[in-house]
């Protein structure tokens, strides 16, 4: 009887020690299955600037603070009598490596002295150039008080292709006129203001 006993004791601590090491191995087999993955996102800003042209349509430099570019009026505008008109172009476009399109919004950026009597008209054309002949969309209409700017107006700028080019400009021409109101001997100055936001 003592050596069946000692034969089922045996037997018990073998099965158990079986099962230790059974149930050690389970864990190392489980251990060898993690895994990992990372995934990292790199974000930079993109460029954005808007650049203006008052000289030629080609010649294009940051005007950041007013007065701004000056505005080359083919007829004297210092000798202004009612019924006179002058004209002067102007072009704005995104500068090379700016990565988003653009809305420009056109406001009032200010005036002084006396502009009495002076209304104005702000075109957007197809070409370089602003005389009585020019034509394009009106985006400030004709009889507008001169240092003001009538309610939203606003036009769009793309990007260059490639990125690193300039975009295409859009050419304004600013049509300056003296009505019956125009007193004389005063003088005055008008400044716009060219706001360019980006687009996604």
């Amino acid at each position: 009887m003592a050596a069946i006993t000692s034969h089922r004791s045996r037997r018990l601590r073998a099965l158990l020690a079986g099962g230790l090491v059974l149930g050690l191995g389970a864990i190392v087999t489980l251990a060898a299955w993690n895994d990992s993955e990372f995934a990292t996102g790199t974000f930079a800003a993109g460029s954005f600037n808007l650049q203006g042209s008052s000289t030629d349509g080609v010649s294009f430099a940051d005007h950041a603070s007013a007065p701004g570019a000056a505005l080359g009026f083919v007829v004297n505008p210092a000798n202004l009598a009612p019924a006179d008109s002058t004209y002067a172009p102007f072009a704005v476009r995104l500068a090379g490596n700016t990565s988003s399109p653009a809305v420009v919004t056109v406001t009032a950026g200010g005036s002084g002295g006396s502009l009495t009597g002076l209304t104005y008209r702000l075109i957007e054309s197809a070409t370089w150039g602003c005389s009585a002949a020019t034509t394009g969309t009106d985006l400030v209409p004709a009889a507008t008080v001169l240092g003001t700017v009538p309610g939203s107006v606003t036009f769009g700028l793309t990007t260059g292709s490639p990125v690193s080019a300039p975009g295409a400009p859009v050419f304004l021409c600013f049509v300056v006129t003296a009505d019956s109101g125009l007193v004389q001997g005063q003088t005055g100055t008008a400044t716009w203001e060219f706001t360019a936001v980006s687009q996604p």
